[in-house]
């Protein structure tokens, strides 16, 4: 027979032990005492910067960070910044007088189709309040930095962050997480998001060379969604996703990557069941996350495959091929701390580089419109020119130079 004081609860920082009549405090949660032992360890490393290790080994293990209030303290903490300092008076409403974002029509809508699967059992008034919330985190955080750009699925993100930690510390929160962690989903291009699904070959390839070849034929883009939004679209449990989060948080994006692989290694018969040259229905069924996630072992595996074949041992060069500017790249050591300062810069680099790209690209495209044995003669001369635009002038001065000069120098070529 269970006796009343077999559980524990906690009530705030400290603890003790009560009955198991419900206490408000802690939404009516009662904790084992491993629950509860667990706890104090990760309050303890909440209150100490150097046991940042201990808190992602925390953050890891079975049921991650056990409650939301304990989350309160953690999240921030694993995203670089102190929930306990205080916001300056004003700051968090100064966002209202700044100009509007260009995809704020497009956040409305999303944000309308908002909490529909938790919490659960609002009343509509209180599901208004909440989208209103939502609505304004989101906002808050394009206008204070208006160089992101939005994507659907962000406002499946937000919705996480709002609940657990609440309006007052939420907007924060996103802020180092869209400028520090999926820095690459929010820039105006989507291929550093689709960098991050060239991976999956090679994740299964190490672990499974067979179920790799059986997948050649279909593109990753079936991760899309579930990456993009770090799983909080496809994930209907709140009790799964927050716990989901305390482990993709704790660790380098590139995890998120892995944690999708093992996913698809886990389906493996499934999978095999399906002919190879069918990629529409293998594409179709990859795309969506099977139902229940038994997380816990999911997790366990993934850091399993992460240690034993880390991102810089995958083959076909797959990690040498990521931008260094890119987040599975800068957050690879989760705890060197970044500030958001260093964060705006590789996204200005990150700019610069996909603007590089699609001048090469255009060019490209020059030298094919205007090609000719002749102009083959001059192909080491164009890559020079471009290389020389580049060093002296920067972006700007090639943009400018590349839709005139560029045509006229092929043309010159062909009449040779």
């Amino acid at each position: 027979m269970e006796h009343p004081t077999d559980k524990v609860k906690v009530l705030g920082d400290s603890a003790s032990v009560l009955p198991l009549s419900p206490y408000e405090g802690w939404k009516g949660k009662t904790l084992s005492p491993v629950e509860f032992a667990k706890v104090t360890d990760i309050l303890a490393a909440c209150n100490f910067s150097e046991k940042t290790h201990l808190l992602t080994t925390l953050a890891t293990s079975e049921a991650g960070l056990v409650d939301d209030e304990v989350r309160r303290l953690a999240w921030p903490l694993l995203l670089g910044f102190d929930v306990k300092t205080k916001i300056e008076a004003g700051a968090s409403q100064g966002w209202r007088e700044l100009p509007r974002h260009k995809d704020e029509d497009q956040v409305g809508l999303d944000v309308h189709r908002s909490f529909i699967y938790y919490p659960k059992n609002q009343s509509e008034k209180q599901l208004d309040r909440r989208k209103t919330e939502l609505s304004d985190v989101i906002i808050q955080v394009l206008r204070q930095y208006p160089m992101l750009s939005y994507f659907q699925g962000f406002h499946d993100i937000v919705q996480v962050f709002l609940l657990v930690l609440g309006i007052e510390h939420a907007a924060k929160a996103v802020i180092y997480l869209a400028i520090l962690r999926i820095r690459d989903f929010m820039l105006p291009s989507l291929s550093p998001s689709l960098a991050h699904l060239r991976l999956l070959p090679s994740i299964i390839y190490v672990v499974d060379p067979a179920l790799c070849e059986h997948l050649s034929q279909t593109q990753p883009f079936f991760a899309l969604a579930a990456t993009l939004t770090l799983y909080a679209h496809d994930i209907q449990e709140y009790g799964d996703i927050a716990r989901l989060f305390d482990f993709l948080l704790a660790h380098g994006a590139v995890v998120s990557v892995y944690f999708f692989a093992i996913i698809v290694l886990s389906r493996r018969e499934e999978l095999f069941e399906i002919p190879a040259d069918e990629p529409e229905m293998l594409h179709s069924v990859l795309s969506k996350l099977p139902k229940p996630l038994d997380l816990e072992a999911l997790i366990s595996r993934t850091m399993v495959v992460f240690i034993e074949h880390p991102p810089e041992k995958l083959p076909f060069r797959a990690w040498s091929r990521i931008s260094p500017f890119s987040v599975l790249k800068t957050t690879i050591d989760p705890t060197k701390t970044q500030d958001l300062q260093e964060g705006q810069d590789l996204f200005e680099m990150q700019i610069l580089q996909l603007r590089r790209a699609e001048l090469m690209q255009h060019a490209l495209k020059i030298i094919w419109k205007y090609r000719r044995p002749a102009a083959s003669v001059g192909l080491a001369v164009f890559i020079g020119v471009v290389s020389f635009w580049l060093k002296k002038d920067g972006i700007n001065g090639l943009l400018a130079y590349l839709p005139w000069k560029v045509r006229d120098f092929f043309k010159m070529l062909n009449k040779l």
